[in-house]
């Protein structure tokens, strides 16, 4: 299915932006929502079907306004892929307590906010397609990422019981846990604490290709796929976490260990 219209959160870069460019060189038209109004206009200047529109998903006012003119503009939107997130890391005992809210703040309640916004028109006219970005990090919980992963975390259970609750509804939603990805949002959990775990992720090019995970979800969109783990590396550790949970924090211990 290639939608008419859709809408994509976190545009500005990174997947988002990939996302949104694939589904515009296919002929749909893309609003991009973003607080980087210098990245948007980067972005829709690819692309005559990308349309920049300056949003901050965890302002539920803003977010209810911009979806509202998304739809005088554009028309109804047949997709949402929701990307917006933030990834400052530390320890737990260390981070700012605002910090820590703040990431709660925009990774779920800007999941909570831009979903309610768009399903009750999905749901009336019975058709439509939600894409979550969660994180394989709410599913495997990593030292030194304990926010981002309770963010996370919070995502990835919000979308599976949205799924549980909507089935019958012909919206189909589906969240996405990936691992690390190759993209901007990385480098926020470098210029912060910088885990080793990451480092040694980007030294060794361990990182997942983001046109790769898109493939994974547009697969997962075609066969209807609510849990989508997108390549070998999420499948491998998340049933680590499930099987052998003692086993892996100690793996992770030790890649998070500085030597």
């Amino acid at each position: 299915m290639v939608p008419q219209v859709a809408l994509v959160t976190g545009g500005a870069s990174g997947m988002g932006q990939i996302y949104a460019l694939r589904m515009a060189s296919r002929g749909t038209k893309v609003a991009i929502l973003d607080t980087n109004d210098q990245g948007l206009e980067a972005a829709a200047a690819q692309s005559d079907n990308l349309y920049p529109y300056h949003c901050d998903v965890s302002d539920l006012d803003q977010v209810s306004q911009v979806v509202n003119k998304v739809i005088e503009e554009l028309g109804p939107i047949d997709r949402l892929v929701h990307c917006a997130a933030i990834m400052p890391t530390a320890k737990l005992s260390d981070q700012d307590i605002a910090q820590i809210h703040k990431l709660m703040t925009i990774n779920y309640g800007g999941t909570v906010n831009i979903t309610k916004a768009l399903l009750p028109a999905m749901k009336q006219r019975r058709s439509g397609q939600i894409v979550i970005f969660g994180s394989l990090g709410g599913l495997v919980l990593v030292a030194d990422c304990g926010a981002y992963c309770a963010s996370k975390a919070a995502v990835n259970a919000f979308t599976e019981v949205l799924i549980e609750e909507n089935r019958g509804s012909g919206v189909h939603i589906m969240v996405v846990c990936p691992a690390l990805v190759n993209t901007p949002l990385l480098m926020q959990a470098v210029e912060t604490s910088n885990p080793r775990s990451i480092r040694d992720s980007i030294k060794k090019n361990r990182l997942a290709d983001p046109d790769s995970i898109i493939d994974a979800v547009e697969r997962g969109l075609e066969k209807k796929t609510e849990i989508l783990l997108p390549n070998t590396e999420a499948k491998i550790l998340s049933w680590l976490r499930r099987l052998t949970p003692g086993l892996l924090w100690k793996f992770i211990h030790h890649s998070n260990k500085e030597m």
